[in-house]
């Protein structure tokens, strides 16, 4: 038996696939939402690996605060243009003089942000499209010593806090995720006329799932309304023949339903997203550690990006309950749907959680009782690891959003 204090049980409820309505969301790389967790965590990443470089460990920071201000555009076919630049404003705090040094955070935050805009969301032009601020103070007395000493091999937490993971996902999850995901990368690859900023929500009712699309229009590659028309029909039929690979319930999908062809109004953007025009966004107040919004789920309100990795719960319990959701759904048989909660006590190991909770819903003709020791063993091991989950956000292996 585990030292620990790990608790599996039955969960309170059917498995969310067996719920007669179920609702998902995710909010794409570049929704406003999104674009300021994206950065929040891109300049976490840089100044962990900023503070290895110089001083040989992560030092405090945190960026998860990061605020993100509606520009004004005047989008039109063929090419219209950004009237007011996007204003995002980076903020938290951050080490900057240890062992006699000065680290230039604010620097390496700019640079940083930069850079994943160039990588992710090229359509901002940054300095012109979108400008960039940083505000970065110091951390305070009390939570820099519970961030721990050099002789202490597992960090101490840094709030009581929890954090949730689910698995394995379901059908709708799984569309939800993956239409997204692949509208950004492999159709816009192909039609440069969808931009970044794409919404989706799915609802299921029985069998019959509605998958609801916003996708934001890149005005330079719709020359006129006729090509807009057939633009919102390509993203239609794609994540419709996406849906199939993940179901074999009835899927019908709709695009960008607040459109009013005949009035002109339309979802068209000069740079992609809907932060250009009056769209605000804020670290945290969008998809969780797993990329979704789940509200048949368990659900942190914690920020995951902008966190730090060593010690920060609302980042490493949320990645971590779901790293150990997934690990026990693949390794251990018959389970239908299981949910992790971890919950923290400030300046407790954060490998000895306050209580480890997991509820199950096993297959029929399965008992709790013939899994349950295995479940315990992934979830000790999961939380004997813990220190792994940051070395892979710290390598850029692990998606915050």
């Amino acid at each position: 038996m585990s030292e620990r204090n790990i608790r599996v049980e039955p969960i309170d409820r059917r498995a969310v696939e067996d719920q007669e309505v179920e609702i998902v969301e995710r909010k794409g790389i570049g929704h406003p939402d999104s674009i300021s967790d994206g950065i929040a965590e891109s300049v976490a990443g840089a100044l962990a690996r900023e503070y290895l470089d110089r001083v040989g460990k992560v030092l405090h920071f945190n960026t998860d605060e990061t605020q993100l201000v509606a520009g004004e555009a005047a989008p039109a076919f063929g090419g219209g243009e950004v009237v007011d630049p996007i204003y995002l404003l980076i903020v938290g705090r951050a080490t900057k003089h240890y062992g006699g040094q000065t680290i230039p955070t604010e620097r390496i935050a700019l640079t940083a942000a930069r850079e994943y805009l160039e990588a992710e969301i090229p359509e901002l032009t940054f300095g012109e499209d979108i400008v960039v601020d940083v505000k970065l103070g110091e951390g305070s007395g009390d939570l820099q010593d519970v961030f721990g000493e050099d002789e202490v091999q597992v960090p101490m937490a840094n709030d009581t806090s929890f954090g949730v993971g689910h698995a394995p996902l379901s059908e709708t999850e799984q569309i939800v995720y993956n239409a997204e995901q692949r509208l950004n990368t492999e159709f816009a690859a192909e039609n440069p006329y969808l931009g970044s900023d794409v919404k989706i929500m799915g609802k299921r009712e029985g069998d019959q799932i509605d998958v609801t699309v916003a996708a934001a229009m890149i005005d330079e590659h719709v020359p006129d309304m006729n090509s807009y028309v057939d633009a919102v029909d390509s993203v239609r039929e794609f994540v419709a023949d996406v849906a199939t690979e993940y179901t074999d319930r009835n899927v019908s999908v709709y695009v960008n339903t607040a459109d009013d062809v005949e009035s002109g109004s339309i979802y068209l953007t000069v740079t992609g997203t809907s932060a250009e025009q009056g769209d605000d966004g804020s670290v945290g107040r969008g998809n969780r550690a797993n990329g979704l919004i789940t509200p048949n789920r368990s659900m942190s309100m914690e920020a995951t990006s902008g966190k730090n990795p060593v010690n920060h719960i609302g980042k490493i319990y949320n990645l971590l309950s779901t790293d150990i959701a997934e690990s026990v759904v693949s390794e251990v048989d018959g389970i239908r749907d299981l949910r992790v909660r971890l919950l923290s006590q400030i300046g407790r190991p954060i490998d000895e959680p306050h209580v480890a909770d997991v509820h199950v819903v096993t297959e029929e003709g399965v008992n709790l009782e013939d899994v349950h020791d295995e479940i315990e063993a992934i979830v000790d091991d999961g939380l004997a690891n813990v220190t792994d989950i940051t070395k892979r956000v710290i390598d850029g292996e692990l998606d915050t959003f």
